[in-house]
């Protein structure tokens, strides 16, 4: 059984969260108007009751699970990978894929960390840190810590699979170069096509890849039962769909599409960690700056 969390980002403060809940990405009832000033955060209740409802469907006697997600729900799979193997049978296989999950911890262009800042008003207005992994809120000096995934990632024990793009554009326009360090727009025709970029705009990326690399370098070096797939694709989720997922002309990795990498490491046909080539060096590439 495969259970996928959708991703749609975050809200981080009233004005936001009421701003979300008038949409489909804060209500199930995709109210047009907004009769209250309640907000109510229900995500752990939510959670809950999605499992819940698959128990009876099959999920209580799966054989093998993946749960997988893609961009905020990328990164809500590193928050509830272990808690998801709970639910299982004992001898179950059950492991985790992340998409376009692997939020950075990183200053932006302002030398500002603007999306540590953003985590830590989520985390205190939502009542998160009670979700977070207790291993690593136990172990690391501040909550929010354990809400970006390279400093929680060390404590997951279940097998866990990374696919992310060294490039990620969410991450590119909004932790790297986010509006607010950006005010006259000097990066917006970059943000749009990466290809008319000055040489210094193009470092700048350079040196994130590098920040990245080197923050899921532990994960690569240590993790038994881990598989990572890092490619240099200005893209941002690539599992949801085929021509990034597995098509004659998918993105690939030492010669390997998304699908293949990630089934070699569920089926575990081979030790699969793959890291891509910096940017513009890979071909097969379809730069989605969208």
């Amino acid at each position: 059984m495969m259970s996928c969390r959708q991703g749609g980002g975050w809200c981080n403060d009233v004005e936001s969260c009421m701003e979300r809940a008038i949409t489909r990405r804060g209500s199930t009832r995709y109210m047009t108007k907004l009769e209250t000033s309640l907000l109510y955060f229900r995500g752990q209740k939510i959670w809950q009751a999605i499992i819940s409802d698959l128990l009876p469907k099959g999920l209580a006697h799966a054989e093998e699970a993946l749960l997988s997600g893609c961009s905020a729900g990328g990164l809500a799979v590193f928050l509830h990978c272990d808690s998801f193997t709970r639910f299982l049978p004992r001898n179950a296989s059950a492991k985790c894929l992340s998409d376009a999950g692997f939020f950075l911890d990183a200053t932006d262009i302002g030398r500002n960390y603007s999306m540590r800042s953003f985590y830590n008003d989520l985390i205190a207005l939502q009542g998160v840190e009670q979700s977070l992994n207790r291993n690593c809120t136990t172990s690391e000096t501040d909550p929010w810590q354990c809400f970006f995934p390279q400093h929680v990632l060390g404590y997951i024990s279940t097998p866990f699979f990374v696919l992310n793009s060294a490039y990620d554009v969410y991450q590119f326009h909004h932790i790297l170069v986010p509006p607010s360090a950006d005010l006259h727009g000097h990066w917006n025709h970059c943000k749009n096509n990466i290809t008319v970029c000055s040489e210094s705009q193009i470092q700048v990326l350079q040196d994130y890849r590098v920040e990245m690399l080197k923050a899921i370098y532990p994960f690569y070096k240590k993790s038994i039962t881990g598989g990572m797939y890092i490619n240099s694709c200005f893209a941002h989720c690539q599992s949801e769909s085929q021509d990034t997922w597995f098509a004659v002309d998918s993105p690939k990795v030492h010669n390997q599409a998304i699908a293949e990498a990630v089934g070699n490491w569920y089926f575990e046909r081979n030790r699969t960690k793959l890291i891509d080539c910096p940017y513009p060096c890979d071909t097969t590439c379809r730069n989605l700056i969208a």
